[in-house]
């Protein structure tokens, strides 16, 4: 090493012969070379030292060596050595900056800020431009070129059409994989005239399909994706590509722009159907059902080249645009579970969004943050971002604090690829990019398509009202058919008369359509239960028989054994081993607490063949733990499940501890469902009141997804509820929010009482063919209380779920008064009785609270003489809990010879107080109240 600069001159000259034999680039071979002196360490054979730096430098980073007068290279490899670093700052500052300068605007109205990628800002002259200097890692040029050569050819992969953000991945596979695509193609995509005809032909589609809509149901709303119609040929190169590496379903969501032309020509759906949507004769069909037609989803085959096919569903959608994301992911995770496609290479994401909704809405970054999940991954979704550049009247400043709308996905380390909707060519380039991207590295990969629309929000907005700038050019633009078709002619790939006769096929086909249409009477049918859904019901509640779902004792107290056995090689703590020994006890005889009966009902599910997947935060443990369904070994940090003997395959016990988030994992869980109908799914919130932050989820597919969409879920939310003085968030569920969701028996609502009962409860889910949503109120204190437990009988063979349990202990024809009443309060009632020697007034439990059983109901309630007082009793502030929906039904149901009122709470706008004093005196009140 020179005493003066430190600098090994064995290693300058191996950098120099090298080079020479185009081994590595020189700029990287310095870079290296100094962050091993910066990091301290001495370089090794390969030009790093005990530094670990990445070899990526930003734009004006480089350091060249100083200009040392001891130094002993000679100047005319000095001065290459120079030229070839500054090439080589200018490939890696296309590459990460490049996309800033892309022409990705079809309306041309984009700015730019000053451009830094100008060969003078790294040092290069006009006499350097003729210079012939390595290559280094670009792709696509050879091992030397001129550096004119070089802009240029970085110039046409990074700022033409197509813009990419690609380095900020940490995967370098991934980058190098990235780069070759790219640059040995100058990123375009070989169009044989086989591929542009067929361009031609999915722009041609989509316009005409969009001009026969307008012209036929001129304003009705459709929300067009006229000025957007590259996303056809877009999808439908995705969906090829990803065919042709292996996937065999593609699970679609999408909001409502282009949705009825993708329809149409991506799903294949038979335009009479759409059609009939449009004219709406049959009114009698959807009378308190249905949905709008841009809403729907459908389900097809779709062929492949060679041979095979591939399912293609389109996921129905709520107007609340984005929530469909993780209810996508939810069926892909499902499909996937039932195939065994541990790769995630067959079944296959594919999410279109809007930009201002991809920007503005909390479900994508929760959605995002699946990815990598092991609970939740799907191995990577296919997004494509329609960029009107406006959302409804909203401007981008007005809509984001970022660039582009695709910022957020950058946390998550995904290539995106920004491309001009008006050059369908480039579409096609990223539709493969993205798609081999997807197959490749299992990860998520967003295209984001700038284009615009044609029309308003809607077909019946003026959008001039609010960017008429934005319009003016719109009104002078031809279609994108229309220029591409232009391009082709000019270039001689086809001939005026080809793209006519294109044209009027498809109108001539669309006008047959219709006029079918309008001479039939029968509406459009959707067979949803169909399949896999074949053996479940929906309906009426009446209308399906009850199951019993109790198990020989025998079995039961086995069971316990099992799923209570440590293994030898496991150390847990001495808590938890407790814990364990404690719930193996009550094989002898001892009454089942919660955990224990809730722990049975999984195991006999597992050995009756069904998967069982629970979700939420902390679920694994439970939040106020008493499930333990995982063992965590002290000293190595091991996970074991307790239930990993029971059952065999297709029959699985999943339980995840989720991320933070309520809204995306729900809708993950809900999606899940849809295609698990079989299995147990179910989530849990930490407490009952989090699942507010899944309410759009609740309201717009859970309690109406049957009414809508005529599609069945059989989820189970999981909401600790009771009030114990821990606060407003930490006390109710919020059962009136649930309550008035329920007609037609679209959900089931159960507050239990007893560990019998939710052993029941959930063996009744899987059991029953009648799929609905189930809601359980959980307890939280009499998880562990000696008195809400039950005997092991109660679980035994011949019995199943009461929905409602009398009082046997008082005589009812001596009661002066009976209380209704539901979960948690049931026992803060008898021991007040208790306390107070009340005989003579009887508890009675309602333990499911919609559906509402008539039979049950009036049967428990009959032999109770006419006018005694039954007064409903409920924990939650009056004007909350169960006091309005009960109020309004029991007496339809029961008749007028039981007077009826209410003990609660008093009204309040929250649902508990802070103070523990506070809960102590309303309790007192509450149970004055009820036994007065």
């Amino acid at each position: 090493m020179s005493q003066d600069f430190g600098i090994n001159q064995a290693f300058v000259d191996e950098l120099y012969h090298r080079w020479q034999e185009n081994h590595v680039s020189v700029g990287e071979r310095w870079n290296r070379y100094f962050e091993a002196l910066d990091s301290g360490g001495a370089p090794n054979g390969n030009g790093y030292g005990n530094g670990h730096g990445n070899g990526h430098v930003e734009v004006g980073a480089m350091r060249a060596p100083a200009a040392p007068t001891t130094l002993s290279i000679p100047p005319a490899q000095a001065a290459v050595q120079q030229l070839a670093q500054r090439v080589n700052q200018l490939i890696h500052a296309y590459r990460l900056r490049g996309h800033l300068w892309a022409h990705l605007d079809p309306l041309g109205l984009a700015t730019h800020p000053p451009k830094e990628l100008e060969p003078t800002a790294f040092g290069l002259t006009a006499a350097d431009l003729d210079a012939v200097v390595p290559t280094g890692d670009l792709v696509g040029l050879g091992a030397e070129a001129r550096v004119r050569d070089i802009v240029a050819w970085c110039e046409e992969t990074y700022c033409r059409t197509i813009a990419v953000e690609f380095m900020h991945i940490e995967d370098l596979r991934a980058r190098k994989w990235l780069c070759e695509r790219m640059e040995s193609t100058a990123n375009r995509l070989a169009m044989t005239a086989q591929k542009q005809l067929r361009v031609l032909g999915r722009l041609i589609d989509a316009e005409i399909f969009e001009q026969f809509l307008h012209t036929n149901f001129l304003g009705a709303k459709r929300f067009s994706l006229e000025g957007g119609e590259s996303l056809i040929p877009l999808m439908d190169l995705v969906l090829e590509r990803l065919g042709e590496l292996g996937a065999e379903e593609v699970i679609i969501g999408m909001a409502h722009r282009g949705r009825l032309n993708v329809l149409y020509n991506i799903m294949q759906k038979s335009p009479k159907d759409i059609f009939a949507r449009f004219l709406d004769r049959h009114p009698e069909q959807n009378v308190g059902r249905g949905d709008v037609k841009y809403h729907l989803g459908y389900s097809s085959d779709r062929p492949l080249p060679d041979g095979r096919s591939m399912h293609l569903s389109l996921s129905f959608n709520p107007s609340h645009l984005e929530f469909v994301n993780p209810v996508v992911e939810g069926r892909v995770r499902a499909k996937q579970d039932r195939r065994g496609d541990h790769d995630r290479a067959r079944v296959v994401p594919l999410l279109v969004h809007g930009d201002a909704a991809f920007i503005g809405q909390g479900v994508v970054a929760e959605t995002l943050n699946l990815m990598n999940l092991e609970g939740y991954t799907t191995g990577g979704t296919v997004h494509v971002v329609v960029n009107n550049q406006v959302g409804f009247t909203t401007s981008p400043d007005d809509a984001r604090s970022t660039r582009y709308a695709t910022d957020l996905a950058k946390m998550l380390g995904t290539p995106i690829f920004h491309v001009n909707g008006e050059d369908p060519e480039a579409v096609a380039q990223v539709a493969h990019l993205a798609a081999e991207y997807r197959q490749e590295f299992r990860s998520d990969v967003v295209i984001d398509m700038l284009c615009y629309r044609k029309w308003g929000h809607n077909e019946g907005d003026e959008p001039r009202f609010t960017q008429p700038v934005m319009y003016a050019t719109i009104d002078k633009k031809p279609s994108v058919r229309t220029a591409y078709v232009a391009r082709l002619l000019e270039d001689g790939k086809v001939n005026r008369d080809q793209v006519d006769q294109l044209a009027s096929a498809r109108k001539e086909s669309l006008d047959r359509a219709l006029t079918e249409t309008k001479a039939t009477a029968h509406p459009p049918v959707d067979n949803a239960l169909a399949g896999l859904w074949s053996k479940y019901k929906g309906g009426a509640d009446a209308s399906v028989p009850e199951v019993v779902t109790g198990v020989e004792v025998e079995r039961l107290k086995g069971l316990i054994e099992k799923v209570t056995e440590i293994p030898a090689d496991l150390k847990v703590s001495p808590k938890l081993r407790n814990i364990i020994e404690d719930r193996r006890e009550r094989a002898n005889g001892r009454p089942l607490d919660w955990g224990t009966a809730e722990a049975l009902a999984y195991a006999t599910l597992l050995e009756d063949g069904a998967r069982i997947r629970l979700s939420g935060q902390d679920a694994r443990r439970g939040t106020f733990s008493h499930r333990h369904s995982v063992w965590t070994d002290i000293e190595t940090g091991r996970a074991y499940t307790p239930y990993s003997a029971l059952g065999k395959a297709p029959a699985c016990f999943e339980v995840w501890d989720s991320a933070l988030s309520e809204c995306g994992v729900l809708g993950f869980d809900y999606g899940y469902s849809l295609d698990y109908p079989d299995g147990l799914v179910m989530w849990e919130a930490q407490f009952g009141d989090f699942a507010n932050g899944a309410q759009v989820i609740i309201d717009q597919f859970i309690s109406s997804g049957e009414d809508k969409w005529s599609r069945l879920s059989g989820i189970v939310l999981l909401l600790p509820h009771g009030f114990e003085g821990q606060g407003p968030e930490h006390s109710s569920a919020r059962l009136e929010r649930f309550l008035p969701l329920c007609a037609e028996d679209n959900l089931v609502v159960c507050n239990p009482t007893t560990p019998a009962q939710i052993f029941h409860l959930l063996r009744r889910q899987v059991l029953r063919p009648w799929r609905k949503p189930l809601i359980v109120m959980t307890p939280k204190s009499h998880l562990r209380s000696k008195d809400a437990v039950s005997p092991l009988e109660d679980l035994g063979e011949g019995t199943a779920f009461r929905r409602v349990i009398p009082d046997p202990t008082v005589d009812p024809q001596r009661a002066r008064k009976v209380l209704l009443c539901s979960g948690k309060i049931y026992y803060d009632l008898v021991a007040e009785r208790t306390k107070r020697g009340a005989d003579d007034v009887a508890v009675i439990r309602l333990e499911q609270l919609y559906p509402l059983s008539q039979q049950e109901l009036s049967g428990v309630l009959a032999p109770y003489r006419d006018g005694t007082p039954l007064v409903w009793t409920q924990e939650d502030p009056w004007n909350m809990g169960g006091w309005y929906f009960l109020a309004a039904r029991l007496p339809g149901l029961i008749g007028g010879r039981l007077p009826l009122s209410c003990a609660a709470r008093d009204e309040s706008a929250s649902p508990a107080t802070g103070s523990a004093a506070s809960h102590k005196l309303e309790h007192t009140r509450l149970m004055e109240a009820a036994f007065a």
